[in-house]
């Protein structure tokens, strides 16, 4: 058990990679030499926008596949930290605000920008 870090990378081709490392110097060192995956490689390069750290690695994975789940516009949002915003953009009407959003964002720290 340790620390363990949710992040979405912004890929050169404009789209959002969502992912999660208990080793996040690693991680992005890997994303940036196109070792990353396969979905990054091919989008290099990589900027990283939005990193929340985690207590444990099981919370960070469910952080992230929730994460995937969401619309672009709502990844948007929690990028900028602009907690109102997602109560519109999600893909169902029943999951707005239910899904956690804000409550699990409240003791995380600000995200950080590329």
């Amino acid at each position: 058990m340790g620390r363990a870090w949710v992040y979405i990378l912004e890929c050169a081709d404009d789209t959002y990679y969502t992912g999660s490392t208990n080793n996040l110097i690693l991680r992005l060192a890997e994303h940036e030499a196109g070792e990353g995956g396969r979905y990054t490689s091919g989008r290099l390069p990589v900027t990283l926008v939005y990193l929340c750290e985690f207590a444990t690695e099981h919370d960070a994975f469910l952080r992230e596949r929730q994460i995937k789940g969401w619309s672009r516009r709502k990844k948007e949002a929690l990028i900028r930290n602009d907690f109102d915003a997602p109560v519109g953009f999600s893909k169902t009407r029943s999951s707005s605000m239910d899904d956690g959003f804000l409550p699990r964002l409240a003791n995380h720290p600000e995200p950080v920008e590329g």
